[in-house]
């Protein structure tokens, strides 16, 4: 069983927002790190999975569909995203293969929380949406068939965080940490013995011009501006996902 668990979700290739979550003083003490899905699929790709594998054993990672795609374009097989199909050419083999076997789910014991489920998008599916206002029988329906002892589920995917009880289930969204929707910095979660949303503030100024700068994507510096800026807010990104939770 786990004291703390820091959780990164949706860190999309960015190595600033990395570097100032790592830095937070409860990371760096945490007993685990777990990283829920895409990981590299942005400007930094090389990077950001190179800065995780050195922290060895503290990090637990789960695949998502960022994971997926980029295995498949690496083989010849593009996704819609340029930033995705660019940052795949880049990677080495090692990563490819690291990425590829990567599980959808893991679950461990935390502190004050027991068992608890990590995902990327939903325990059964690493690109369907759930969302914080999301009804009670579509919360069931993504649910069925978890084991009655994961007492707490989290997961990432819509870049936005929060908290909620389902059917007396605690579901936790970590938010995004290269790619937050609804307000600047990098967003992450701390487990144990309850949950806390945590929001590290960092220089996006600086960030984005090192992103433009260090990454090779061509349109680099525009990505950056648009998604270290966090241009889109959260009622946008609730207003595109809402009906894809079939509401």
């Amino acid at each position: 069983m786990f004291e703390r668990v820091a959780v990164l979700s949706d860190i999309h290739g960015v190595l600033p927002a990395l570097e100032a979550v790592l830095a937070e003083p409860d990371v760096a003490a945490a007993d685990l790190i777990v990283l829920t899905g895409d990981i590299a699929d942005g400007p930094q790709p090389v990077e950001v999975l190179d800065r995780l594998a050195a922290l060895g054993d503290r990090a637990l990672w789960v695949g998502g569909n960022g994971e997926r795609e980029l295995v498949a374009a690496h083989a010849g097989h593009p996704t819609s995203y340029d930033v995705s199909n660019w940052a795949a050419a880049q990677l080495r083999e090692d990563q490819v293969a690291r990425l590829a076997a990567l599980p959808p789910t893991v679950t461990f014991s935390v502190a004050g929380l027991g068992e608890v489920l990590c995902c990327h998008a939903t325990p059964r599916d690493d690109e369907e949406m759930v969302l914080v206002d999301s009804r009670l029988d579509r919360w069931a329906e993504v649910f069925a068939g978890l084991p009655a002892e994961v007492g707490t589920v989290v997961c990432g995917h819509t870049h936005m965080p929060f908290t909620r009880l389902v059917d007396r289930r605690l579901v936790v969204n970590p938010g995004s940490v290269g790619m937050p929707y609804g307000g600047a910095g990098a967003w992450w979660a701390l487990l144990g013995p309850g949950v806390q949303l945590r929001r590290t503030a960092y220089d996006v100024d600086a960030a984005c011009a090192r992103v433009a700068a260090g990454s090779g994507f061509p349109d680099a510096a525009a990505w950056a501006d648009e998604y270290l800026r966090s241009v889109h807010s959260d009622v946008d990104a609730l207003t595109v996902f809402g009906p894809r939770d079939g509401r």
